[in-house]
């Protein structure tokens, strides 16, 4: 039987995880699962377990990957679990681990993998064993592979990119004038030939030129801003002490632009939720809309006259912009025996090869075989922005950072109220100054 985890390290693994996002959540559902882990019970060896926080689109796509691959396999019993999205979902997992029997393979955003793998919760991927399966570092999207990568071992392996694009509606674009003769956008690439574009889209709406969550969201406005922060080749956490955060002359400039698209041209709208974007695009009361790609689901079943690109380099850098990538890991705190990690390396492996399906989301597939193929090129409006892989930037590494965590709680609080014309851009980067200050100067709980 393996050793029971101490209270040390429940509690500092439950500190970890509160601390990383917004609220731990209860450790309801799943409870049984969780609480064998304390056990040391051994699951069946044809049992392959696997935990996602898939919900939505990308929950019905899963299962169809699920069922594909058992359909392959029907020697293996996969039982896939899907937990609540977030901090929940974390926390479960660390507790599981800790309790020495996690599932066989999980889902993990790549901006989470730092803190687990620091944590000791993860097995590395050992080069001879993705080889063994044809998952050689070459065959997937560098930029995904190298956050993955921490201290020369591969921690995870990526599944996809999924970046903050730009959603447009043909039809309004098209009376616009926004449309070349191929019927496909102009370039916007540039901040005041974007904002033209805006004002001319809501001349043809009658509503507005575009639509982005500002109120009752804090992942977008983050989301927002760090596209331009990236492109203008802006660091994070060089330090703690405040003016160490981040380069507060670039900062501004990126927020000031984020507040002029609402406040001063008022081509977006300063107070609206995610829903309420949502649907301004969907009714045709606004010509673009701003968010991830995974929206797209939502445009196709709408039957709306759509096409999406990548968000638009609007201050002149190098091309950037945020993202993050759903990814495998292998929970645990002592290495694989060999017939199991082969059983969970032929999952991934088909997950990687389905990835079209996963594609059809949204999602830019990291599987290059995939990516590069004939057939995705063919997807649209999905592929149109595949190259924004290459030029992903995620949140920067650290223990209270990545999806959902306090960091964009805390920097996304202060961006919402630029959008929405309630904070002035220097005082919005002030307050993140100073908030990811307190968490940079506060010791990590692992």
């Amino acid at each position: 039987m393996a050793p029971l985890p101490s209270r040390r390290d429940l509690l500092r693994t439950a500190g970890l995880l509160v601390a990383g996002g917004a609220a731990a959540g209860g450790l309801t559902g799943c409870a049984d699962q969780v609480a064998s882990g304390f056990t040391g019970s051994a699951p069946s060896s044809n049992v392959l377990t696997y935990w996602n926080l898939l919900g939505g689109g990308d929950g019905v796509r899963m299962k169809q990957m699920e069922a594909a691959y058992q359909k392959q396999n029907p020697d293996v019993d996969l039982e896939a679990v899907t937990l609540t999205w977030g901090n929940p979902y974390y926390t479960k997992l660390s507790l599981a681990t800790l309790g020495a029997q996690p599932p066989d393979v999980a889902i993990s955003h790549l901006t989470r993998v730092p803190t687990l793998a620091g944590a000791d919760l993860l097995q590395p991927f050992e080069p001879e064993d993705l080889a063994r399966h044809g998952m050689q570092p070459d065959k997937f999207v560098q930029r995904a592979l190298d956050r993955a990568t921490i201290d020369g071992k591969i921690y995870a392996i990526p599944l996809d990119t999924h970046p903050f694009v730009m959603f447009y509606n043909t039809e309004l674009a098209d009376k616009a004038g926004l449309l070349d003769s191929d019927g496909n956008l102009v370039s916007l690439d540039n901040e005041d030939g974007f904002i033209e574009a805006l004002h001319k889209a809501k001349e043809a709406t009658g509503g507005w030129g575009g639509a982005v969550a500002t109120i009752g969201d804090i992942a977008t406005p983050w989301r927002f801003f760090f596209s331009l922060y990236g492109q203008l080749g802006g660091k994070l956490l060089m330090g703690s002490a405040p003016e160490e955060i981040l380069e507060p002359e670039k900062a501004i400039r990126a927020a000031a632009l984020m507040r002029r698209l609402t406040v001063e041209e008022k081509v977006l709208p300063t107070t609206i939720d995610y829903g309420g974007a949502i649907a301004l695009f969907a009714n045709s009361r606004s010509a673009f809309f701003f968010q991830g790609e995974w929206e797209v689901s939502t445009f196709v079943t709408s039957k709306l006259p759509f096409s999406m690109t990548k968000f638009p380099n609007l201050m002149g850098g190098t091309y950037a912009v945020q993202a993050d990538s759903h990814s495998f890991v292998l929970p645990g705190k002592a290495p694989f025996e060999r017939e199991r990690l082969d059983r969970v390396l032929g999952f991934v492996r088909s997950m990687l090869d389905q990835s079209i399906t996963w594609a059809e989301g949204g999602h830019i597939p990291t599987w290059l075989p995939v990516q590069e193929s004939t057939k995705y090129r063919s997807i649209k409006p999905q592929s149109n922005y595949a190259d924004a892989a290459e030029s992903a930037v995620y949140d920067p590494p650290a223990w209270y950072s990545g999806s959902g965590s306090n960091f964009e709680q805390v920097a996304g609080s202060a961006l919402g109220g630029v959008l929405a014309g309630r904070t002035a851009p220097e005082a919005a980067i002030r307050q993140i100054q100073q908030g990811i200050s307190a968490l940079a100067r506060t010791a990590s709980p692992i």
